[in-house]
């Protein structure tokens, strides 16, 4: 029998339940937009355009877009971590793929908020 010792690491729970909550949520966010989309009688430029003049939409398409990229964040770390060997490989791959994603969400908050 292995007798683990307990020093406070979750294993994994976090990152498992985190990735959940955020499949849940663009689950949901995808359900909405694809909702609306259907039930408009008429679809284009202006209808789309109206859709996002609302905090209310704005800030649902971030935190989904925020939830898209931390779901992510959380994927190719651990796809790294188990297959990529070298550590300073590792850590290069890790340091671009974090500011990739600060970028996007530099550029999603821009978009959104026509900064």
């Amino acid at each position: 029998m292995v007798n683990r010792i307990v020093t406070g690491a979750h294993y994994g729970l976090r990152d498992w339940l985190t990735q959940r909550v955020t499949a849940v949520l663009m689950a949901v966010y995808i359900l909405v937009i694809a909702g609306w989309v259907l039930l408009q009688p008429a679809f284009g430029y202006d209808v789309w355009t109206e859709l996002f003049s609302g905090s209310l939409m704005r800030i649902f398409t971030l935190l989904f877009l925020l939830s898209l990229f931390y779901h992510a964040w959380i994927g190719v770390r651990d796809i790294v971590m188990d297959y990529v060997k070298p550590a300073s490989v590792r850590l290069l791959i890790h340091v671009l793929v974090i500011l990739s994603l600060i970028a996007y969400v530099i550029w999603a908050v821009q978009i959104l908020w026509g900064l």
